[in-house]
């Protein structure tokens, strides 16, 4: 298995637009937590290219837990041909001797979850820092030297200007991270956001939108950064290797309360809920739930939606004989070009890819 990626669900406050699987810690046992993380690491041999630790945050983790967890990882999985190994982190949860255990155990890139530089945003977001915590986490992982630092940002957001969203575009390049995520805030079903917006009291704009994304292209492509994906910017040498192996469709086993896995044609995700998946998991039974056998059809669509948000392409051979007048109609209308290898969006057609996908599945 090339691709791992290890789920930490815990998080100090639930941030109001957020839908992944996390919560606060309450009375998790996090020693059994760890134990059940290693267990579940340890039922396969793997020998990962690429290591992801998301969540949540990794990093809300204490040093002697997070020292533990890293060492067992190592201790239970060969390592010998891991290129990249990412760890999420959040202001106020990085201190300088966590950097230091993330750099002796080989961590070699983190991504700190920043999503905006002015406190107003902040609060909006329902976000436990402010900017000076940032600042400060942001040092500690420089002075640390971590091969390569990743910014998430957020736009978009309610209330958001777009003379603010300029500012933490530029604030962010100021920093000289290696890569920079710029994601347009979604409205995710079972979060206060999207009850909210259902109420009226927030709204989509996608005029709006498109400014913020057109805008951060601009800035970022400025800056020296590549725009290798929809919602990503990197220096060179610097792409993100992990997540370009869900965007091209690799295989990836995941490990953790909720993770999704897909090996072989075959999909399921774990069980989504800690205090179960812990007692399962250390009982020796299998957590995994939901568990699908994807058809090639299936796997075909699922690489519209992720291929042609790359700066690569889609490959055309996957665009069906009914669909070429379709392809010939979005390129008349320069939303797209393509060449007998592959379909690429253009800087117009980026903004829409998700109907331009939809519209050439067939």
């Amino acid at each position: 298995m090339k691709h791992l990626y290890v789920h930490i669900p815990f998080c100090h406050r639930i941030c109001p637009y957020c839908s992944f699987h996390k919560h606060t810690p309450g009375g998790t046992d996090m020693t059994a937590f760890v134990d059940a993380l290693l267990r579940e690491a340890e039922k396969q041999p793997l020998r990962p290219q690429t290591i992801f630790f998301g969540g949540g945050t990794p990093t809300m983790l204490s040093d002697v837990h997070l020292e533990r967890l890293l060492r067992g990882l190592q201790e239970r999985v060969d390592m010998s041909e891991v290129v990249e190994f990412t760890m999420e982190a959040n202001p106020r949860t990085v201190t300088a001797s966590k950097a230091a255990i993330m750099r002796e155990m080989q961590v070699t890139r983190v991504s700190l979850g920043i999503q905006a530089w002015d406190d107003e945003t902040l609060k909006t977001l329902g976000r436990d820092h402010a900017r000076a915590d940032a600042e400060a986490t942001w040092q500690v992982l420089k002075e640390a030297g971590f091969p390569s630092l990743n910014l998430d940002l957020m736009f978009s957001i309610p209330g958001q200007s777009v003379e603010t969203w300029r500012k933490t575009l530029e604030h962010s390049i100021s920093l000289q991270p290696d890569h920079i995520s710029a994601y347009n805030l979604n409205y995710e079903e079972d979060t206060d956001f999207f009850r909210r917006l259902k109420a009226g009291e927030y709204r989509e704009d996608e005029g709006r939108d498109a400014e913020f994304f057109n805008l951060a292209i601009d800035t970022l492509e400025g800056g020296g950064f590549e725009h290798y994906e929809i919602s990503n910017y990197a220096k060179p040498g610097h792409r993100s290797v992990h997540n370009e192996a869900y965007w091209l469709g690799e295989d990836y086993l995941g490990i953790g309360p909720g993770a999704f896995s897909t090996v072989g044609g075959r999909r399921w995700n774990n069980v989504k809920d800690t205090p179960r998946y812990m007692a399962m998991t250390l009982a020796g039974e299998e957590t995994a739930v939901d568990v699908e056998e994807l058809t090639p059809e299936q796997r075909r669509t699922e690489r519209f939606g992720l291929e042609l948000r790359t700066a690569r392409g889609l490959p055309l051979e996957l665009v069906h004989a009914e669909s070429r007048k379709m392809l010939e109609t979005l390129r008349e209308q320069g939303l797209l070009s393509y060449d007998a290898g592959h379909v690429r969006l253009t800087r117009v057609g980026k903004p829409l890819v998700d109907p331009i996908a939809v519209a050439l599945m067939g």
